[in-house]
Parts: C-alpha cells; structure tokens; sequence
C-alpha cells in the first residue's frame, strides 16, 4: 500500500491538498460541501487543517502549532461540471482507501480537470435550444412562442460560445444576452408573427437566470456559511440585474415598434408531457452528465417535478416547491448511498426545474413597466420559494443522509 503522507517522490501535500480545493471550487462544489470534503481529505492525510471557502476566494490553514501554514488563492467559481466531479471524487476515493499516493492523485486530477467535454458544442447548443422549448411550453407559450424561444436559446448559447473564445469580461455576457433575446423577440413579434415577446425572452433566457445559484447562496446561509452565502446572494442579484438591464435597454430602444403582447394560444396537454420528458435531458447535458447516470438524473427529475407541480395546484406554490426539493434531494443522497457517487449529480439537474429565477425576472419586469405592486410581490415570490428548495433540500438530508459529502 502506498504511503499518504509527504514525501519527494509524491511532491507537496500541501500543494495538492490547495490544487485539489481549486479544481472542485472551479466546477462548482458549494462551500457547505467543498470544506467538508477538503478537512476530510487532509485528514486521510494526516493533516489537521481547516478551509474557509467564497465564491472569488479560497483560503487554507494547514497544519497546527508552529508549523502551521495559510494559504490563499484567488480562483473563479465555475458551473456544475457533473463529469468531472465525479471522476474527482472516484480518484479521492482511491486515495483515501490507499490505493493510489499523492502524486497519482494529482496526476489524475489534472487529466480529468484537462479533459474535453463529453459532448460538443454543438450537442451542447442544441440542449439549450430544446431547454428554452421546454421552458416556453411550461410558460404557456404557443407555436410561435415555442419555435421562437428555441431560436433564439440556440442563439444565445452561440453568444456563450463566443463570449469564452473572445475571453470578454465574464460580467459582459448576461446584458448582452438580454439585449439580444429582447431585440430579437420584438422583432419577431413586429415583423414575423405576432406573438408574446416577453414569454420569449424570459423562456430564451431562463439558462443563464440566477435561480439555482440564489438556491445555492441561502442554502449556504442557512448552513451557517455567511461569507460564501452572502457573496454569492450579491452575485445571483447583479447577475439578475445586469440580465435584464439589456432586456431593458431593448424595449426602450424599440419602444416605437414593439406591438402590444398578444394572449399565447397554448399547445395541447400532451406537449406539456413532451416538455417534461425532454427537459431533464437537456439540463443533463449541460451540465455535463454522463449519458450512464441519465436513468437516475431523469428519475430524479421527473419526480421532483412532478410533486412540486401536483401539490402546488394543491397547496401553493410555497408547498410544492418545499416537497418537490425534498423528493430531488432524498432521491440524490439515495444515490449517492447505492452508488456511492456525488449526490450532487441527479441533484443539479433536479433543482433546475423548480428555481424561482423566473419570479426574479417577472419582478424586475413589472418593476419596468411601473407595476409595482406585482414586481414586489413577484420579488416576495422568489424569496419564498428559494426558502422553500433550501427547507426541502436540509429536511431531504435529514431524511436520507447522503454517503459520499459531495
């Protein structure tokens, strides 16, 4: 059995413990979840440490006495790449159950943080696409509603790729966007067909609304991480805000043209199955899911989805979205207890479809068109059910602990 601890032929332990928080903080792990991991791997190794973790920066204590030593590294939190955590996690567990040193351990890590994505851009692009079709079916849209977000999402999926080859400012994308899918759906509506326009920019901008990150930051405050929860509130807000800043420059600049909205027709019942049946697809996609966990993402899903829209027909919204979280995070930590993989994996893609960041738009866009009134109960709205998914999601965790922390 190899040895764990520090030696020349398996370089720093101190360097891969602060390399390997860098790689899960740039794929997406929460705080709650990264600190955990990290004080549990530098326990393998022998070493007492603690790990204090924001979204812009990650700060280590590694060691005790007087030879303890503190780390900090400015690092980017990324999105959830699904793929590599997983492939993360399997080489943490080699490493704690001895199998492998130090150094393979870094030298796995690198190879899977350097890895190409397991599906193209263009595979990627598509899901978006398809992801705003669904998204623009659960909204009510119409044929022309539908077809128009679709487009539109494929456009601004374009505008992503473009943004990350012309390495932009990362805070540039989001009004851009918002321009972009608000000048395009007025057109459409002026000189196309009639159709909502504001249906179609909220459905071809629903991939890049704040909502799970807004999830994650109070799920985080209420778990007792305030730096990393704070933070990341203020982020989702600015993201929200910048979003629909070019949303809103469009409708000034073409407030000349742009026709009243028209009442969307909807599509008959059995799209609305479709949408439910293609959505857990796309976000699995995007978010880097492999294709062999698809069955268990789909479940998750499609249960959580379906319990939350049953009983807030029922109850309210505030119910369905506090039971469809518990669904989602009890059917993820199973998983990761039969699987023994990151329950974060069906658990991402689960939450997706219950965030409130829809509510967050509709209130910045009553807020716009001087209906103050709804925006603020639109804002009240979002805050309620983001509470909802946080008081799901721990009574999830309570009810079905999960095996593995990430």
């Amino acid at each position: 059995m190899p040895s764990l601890k520090n030696s020349p032929e398996s370089g720093s332990t101190d360097e891969f413990l602060i390399r390997t928080a860098e790689l899960l903080h740039q794929h997406g792990t929460p705080s709650h979840r990264l600190e955990r991991v990290m004080t549990k791997v530098a326990k393998t190794l022998g070493i007492q440490s603690v790990f204090l973790y924001t979204p812009t920066a990650l700060i280590a204590s590694l060691g005790e006495g007087s030879s303890e030593r503190t780390y900090m590294r400015r690092v980017d939190s990324g999105i959830v790449d699904a793929d590599k955590l997983i492939r993360f996690d399997e080489t943490l567990e080699r490493l704690e159950a001895g199998q492998i040193d130090v150094a393979s351990a870094r030298r796995e890590l690198e190879a899977a943080a350097s890895a190409l994505p397991p599906y193209s851009a263009w595979l990627t692009a598509i899901a978006c696409s398809l992801g705003c079709v669904s998204i623009a079916i659960f909204f009510g849209g119409g044929a022309p509603e539908v077809i128009a977000a679709g487009v539109i999402g494929l456009a601004i999926a374009g505008l992503e790729e473009l943004h990350a080859w012309m390495k932009w400012e990362s805070g540039l994308l989001f009004p851009v966007a918002g321009f972009v899918a608000a000048m395009a759906a007025i057109s459409v509506s002026k000189w196309v067909t009639p159709l909502d326009d504001r249906l179609v920019t909220l459905a071809s901008l629903v991939i890049l609304l704040p909502g799970f990150t807004l999830t994650i930051a109070l799920t985080e405050l209420a778990v007792g991480h305030l730096s990393a929860g704070v933070a990341r509130l203020a982020g989702a807000c600015v993201t929200l805000v910048t979003l629909f800043l070019g949303v809103a420059i469009a409708w000034k600049l073409m407030e000349g043209v742009r026709i009243p909205p028209i009442q969307a027709l909807p599509l008959p019942g059995w799209c609305n199955w479709l949408a439910i049946a293609v959505a857990p697809i796309t976000f699995a996609i995007l978010f880097r899911v492999r294709v062999s966990q698809w069955l268990v993402v789909l479940t998750v899903c499609w249960t959580g989805f379906l319990t939350s829209r049953l009983l807030g027909e029922k109850f309210g919204i505030e119910v369905g979205s506090f039971a469809g979280a518990i669904v989602v995070g009890a059917g993820s930590n199973l998983y990761a207890r039969l699987r023994d993989r990151p329950a974060m994996v069906p658990q991402t893609p689960g939450m997706i479809l219950l965030v409130p960041g829809s509510l967050g738009y509709r209130s910045l866009s009553a807020l716009q068109e001087r209906e103050t009134l709804q925006g603020i109960d639109f804002a009240y709205g979002m805050v309620l059910v983001a509470m909802s998914l946080v008081g799901g999601l721990l009574a999830a965790t309570a009810l079905v602990p999960p095996k593995r922390i990430l």
